[in-house]
């Protein structure tokens, strides 16, 4: 028996784990008539299978991504008439583990990675995860109360109001410091109820050194100042005006306190007061948190006045108490009052609160970073990057792509005030751009033969062809056979041509010393092969065969029927198919269509 341990690896198995598909890199094609605003934006908003969708944007977009927030489908299996648990399980692990591997490697090493769930499967996701980012990278399970007990007419011995946000790091976590806040008590309010409106003019009275700890002194009287009450009146009537007027006045809010005998620095000072007058004072502590820093005081009515900005912050234009975030976020500390109404789109038990997403946005991101959401649903994601002036990528394979985050984007673009708009002054602008998957690049003929698409034209293909041999599509200003390139001096050419040895000469001549070209063509002279040993050629479609899985349109997870709003009459009207051929159609009037 060998001395020699073993080691063994733990890890979650199902039926299916090792059995992954090889995805088809597809190109993606814009269609300008969804896409709006800003022509020269970076954000995308693409409808198809997200699978595909993530595999697609693999080779652009690997290491860039500095936020991933994902709120897959929980697999409670409600969507299913008959339940199998234990089959329906395992698909849900090995769907989710092909997604997860492939938007590990779009995040970039200082990235964030967010996954919201419920109970039903988020331990076994995290054991997932746990194997593909490393269990050191593991940050935070967050417990989030996405409602109060209140109107939850659920049987069983617990109310069911949790879910959890699972959040991982790539590698080298870089965090933003975000404070979890509370509306200040209108207790409190009432306390801070004066506001100084005006100092006036301020003259220097008295400059003496503190018998208490020798520190130097300088006393202002003021004149001419003006401070007024708060007034509270009929505040349950009038809470929002009212809540309004207070935070504008925030600055100079404050409220006095009796100096304490056992003060004797403070008692120095306002034993040279008057009653009823405003004063100021200037020293430089000796210590504590503003040692050797000037300081200034102010007294009414000898007695020290204490700011409210010195309690509380100014936060989304409300008045909160501020502490460092826990791992229980409660529903009172993400407000989603009106969250039906949020982007103009309904979304039954679907849609996420954009102040939720704020907070996990902040978190990770600074502005311009990119945030990506592979399980789009109604557009709250991408909605809330695009108000906070981060680019983003969003992923929808249902009709809500065009139905609900279309014009929710548009709205936004156009300055609506819903969600976080107000809170952080959102005054509208900015665009996207609207993609759909290629179809598969190969299909069977009549005979059962793979041939290339008909679909596919002739910029198609060479985007196409480019992305399955590892080239960025870029067609050259001048050089029609530099379609794509993949090092300094190494291109591609795709042709449907036949190929002959002419044209192959002609090629030859154009090129510099140290060029390197691999054209991809249907056929060729048999005399253009290993002519020169710079240029390689390949035919299609048979250099293609059992690389991937061609024709696969759809790996969704199929799990919950995703909620329709029909309430909108026009909804089905305003979804169209978005046909290939319409896009080749588009593409010969329209210089604004574009391959990615």
């Amino acid at each position: 028996m060998s001395n020699k341990k073993q080691l063994q690896k733990l890890e979650l198995t199902w039926i299916g784990k090792g059995e992954e598909p090889k995805l088809e890199p597809r190109i993606l094609i814009e269609n300008p008539e969804y896409s709006y605003g800003d022509p020269n934006s970076e954000n995308m908003l693409i409808h198809g299978d997200n699978l595909l969708a993530l595999k697609a944007l693999e080779q652009d977009y690997a290491g860039k991504v500095k936020c991933i927030y994902i709120d897959p489908p929980y697999n409670t299996g409600h969507a299913f008439e008959y339940y199998d648990d234990f089959q329906e399980h395992s698909i849900w692990l090995n769907l989710m583990h092909q997604r997860f591997r492939i938007l590990h490697k779009l995040l970039s090493e200082e990235g964030v990675f967010w996954i919201h769930l419920d109970s039903s499967e988020v331990h076994y996701a995290k054991i997932i995860l746990d194997e593909i980012f490393g269990r050191n990278n593991f940050v935070a399970q967050i417990s989030y109360e996405r409602s109060g007990v209140g109107g939850i007419g659920q049987g069983g011995t617990f109310i069911n109001t949790g879910e959890y946000i699972l959040m991982y790091s790539k590698s080298k976590m870089t965090l933003n410091q975000v404070l979890n806040s509370a509306p200040i008590e209108l207790k409190v309010m009432k306390r801070y109820n004066k506001m100084l409106i005006s100092e006036g003019n301020k003259t220097l009275v008295e400059e003496f050194t503190s018998k208490s700890n020798d520190l130097p002194v300088k006393i202002f009287k003021h004149e001419d100042y003006d401070i007024q009450s708060f007034s509270f009146k009929d505040y349950a009537k009038n809470k929002e005006k009212l809540d309004e007027e207070y935070a504008s006045n925030f600055d100079i809010l404050f409220r006095s306190f009796l100096i304490q005998k056992e003060n004797s620095f403070q008692q120095d000072i306002i034993s040279k007061m008057e009653s009823g007058c405003l004063y100021s004072v200037e020293y430089t502590p000796s210590r504590g948190k503003n040692k050797d820093e000037l300081t200034n005081l102010y007294y009414t009515n000898r007695e020290l006045i204490g700011w409210l900005k010195d309690t509380a912050e100014l936060v989304d234009n409300r008045v909160v108490k501020t502490s460092k975030l826990t791992n229980f976020w409660t529903h009172e500390s993400i407000p989603k009052a009106d969250l039906p109404n949020e982007g103009g789109v309904s979304f039954p038990r679907g849609k996420k609160p954009e102040n939720l997403l704020k907070r996990l946005i902040s978190i990770s991101t600074n502005e311009n970073d990119i945030v990506l959401d592979s399980f789009l649903g109604s557009g709250s994601t991408i909605a809330v990057a695009h108000k906070m002036n981060r680019r983003y990528i969003g992923i929808e394979l249902g009709d809500h792509a065009i139905s609900h985050c279309v014009p929710r984007l548009k709205n936004i673009i156009d300055g609506e005030q819903s969600g976080i708009s107000k809170a952080i002054n959102w005054q509208g602008g900015g665009g996207f751009k609207f993609y759909a998957l290629a179809p598969s690049l190969l299909k069977k003929d009549k005979f059962g033969n793979e041939i290339i698409n008909p679909s596919y034209n002739a910029d198609m293909l060479a985007a196409a062809m480019a992305k399955q041999e590892g080239f960025k599509y870029q067609p050259h200003e001048s050089s029609y056979w530099k379609q794509g390139q993949s090092a300094e001096q190494d291109f591609i050419f795709t042709t449907t041509q036949f190929l002959t040895v002419e044209a192959l000469d002609s090629i030859k001549d154009e090129m510099q010393p140290g060029e390197t070209l691999l054209i991809c063509c249907k056929s060729f002279q048999k005399e253009c092969k290993g002519k020169f040993g710079n240029i390689t050629i390949k035919k299609i479609p048979l250099m293609l065969l059992g690389r991937c899985e061609y024709g696969k349109e759809d790996y969704s997870l199929n799990i919950i029927n995703m909620p329709v709003d029909d309430s909108n009459e026009d909804a089905e009207d305003s979804i169209e198919e978005i046909s290939v051929q319409a896009i080749r159609d588009k593409n010969k009037s329209n210089d604004q269509t574009s391959l990615f």
